[in-house]
């Protein structure tokens, strides 16, 4: 207990400078950061280069951020469901006076094309982290700003349930007849025991990381959204609303959002998949896992290419997912303390996978391609410190 107390104590005296110093953070943030108090969540918005090192300019930053968040959410969720609501169903009114665009009509052809993507993010975020109930339930602060009691502003939650129900309702058969599905089957599109629908006024965790995914879809047009977003943004997420100062996770929305937006800053290239052959891309990544574990460990490396296991069978999730698919949350969070306070960032990814693989040499190698590709598929070892110790080894042992 005393040694907690000490590492503590250690971390408020680097936080309570008033300018922070990053390469004293970051090395108290490598060896994993103290669960109580806040703490983790703080240091993760610094070394996501979200809060400046200089604290005197928090406040104000923060505010703009916070702003400007709210001013993303009127554009991109409250005024489009507006124009839609004016424009009714009828496709040929025009409104050359509307604030949102001039021309009307492309933004209504946008509205359509941003359901394709917000239904993608449903799908994902529904069942995100499911042996957790954490983002099913209902958070303390919703967002007042869309669930404004005077407006009846159309949520997410709305437009997916109405784009839904409208697929289901009108189904046209191959003679061009159309069959038109009973409403009251069509609404229940996930089984009731699984999503308690919260009241009116609530909304589940799960909805604010909804908006957040599709705020910076519309942000980022050229990447919009890609499956495994949802598992990157989970965690920053959860950390920030489980703050347990109510004035920091009042904000986790927005914080988040900036903080998930610095990450794909630096992450999205592996998402991206015309860089794939490039220096930044994934493939050289996966690449490089193999190379770095060819240098350390070349009979586990022979075994693997003589099995004819690729590196892109199973680095390609651990990389793009930063391992959030391997462990239990709370080791995935252990994980990224050491991943986010790397100088060199997803550089330390490159040892962890190949600590990873080290580390179950002895099953690899006795095992044929069906049993070693189970269990790099099914990841066997749950002990991430150990990992990380490995990892941390390979990285110095140049």
């Amino acid at each position: 207990l005393s040694l907690v107390f000490l590492r503590i104590q250690e971390f408020k005296a680097v936080l309570s400078n008033q300018k922070i110093d990053l390469k004293a953070l970051r090395e108290l943030c490598f060896s994993g950061v103290p669960c109580e108090g806040g703490i983790r969540a703080l240091c993760w918005k610094i070394l996501l280069n979200y809060l400046p090192l200089d604290q005197a300019l928090w406040e104000a930053f923060l505010k703009k951020q916070r702003d400007l968040y709210a001013q993303f959410l009127r554009e991109m969720i409250i005024q489009p469901g507006i124009a839609k609501a004016n424009l009714g169903v009828s496709r040929d009114v025009t409104l050359e006076d509307h604030p949102l665009n001039p021309n009307p009509d492309s933004r209504w052809n946008t509205y359509f094309k941003d359901n394709e993507v917000l239904l993608q993010i449903d799908k994902d975020v529904r069942r995100l982290y499911p042996d957790m109930a954490f983002f099913q339930r209902p958070t303390d602060f919703p967002c007042q700003l869309i669930l404004d009691p005077e407006n009846a502003y159309e949520t997410l939650r709305k437009r997916v349930e109405q784009t839904t129900l409208k697929a289901q309702t009108v189904n046209r058969n191959r003679s061009g007849v159309t069959n038109v599905s009973s409403p009251g089957k069509a609404l229940n599109l996930y089984p009731s025991n699984e999503y308690e629908v919260l009241p009116n006024g609530c909304e589940a965790h799960w909805e604010v990381v909804e908006r957040i995914l599709f705020v910076y879809a519309k942000l980022n047009p050229g990447i919009a959204y890609v499956q495994g977003m949802n598992e990157i943004v989970g965690p920053i997420y959860y950390t920030f609303a489980t703050d347990p100062s109510s004035q920091w996770k009042e904000h986790a929305e927005a914080d988040t959002f900036f903080c998930f937006t610095s990450l794909m800053s630096e992450n999205r290239d592996n998402f991206i998949k015309s860089l794939d052959d490039s220096q930044c891309g994934i493939t050289f990544k996966m690449e490089s896992v193999f190379s770095k574990l060819k240098e350390k460990d070349t009979e586990l490396y022979l075994k693997l290419q003589e099995q004819n296991i690729k590196p892109q069978y199973f680095t390609f999730r651990w990389l793009t997912l930063l391992l959030s698919q391997e462990f239990l949350l709370p080791d995935v969070i252990r994980i990224w303390d050491s991943l986010f306070s790397d100088q060199e960032r997803f550089e330390f990814l490159i040892p962890v996978c190949c600590a990873m693989l080290t580390l179950i040499r002895d099953q690899l190698l006795a095992g044929d391609f069906t049993t070693n590709m189970r269990l790099l598929q099914d990841y066997p070892i749950s002990d991430v410190h150990a990992i990380l110790i490995k990892a941390k080894e390979l990285q110095d042992d140049l």
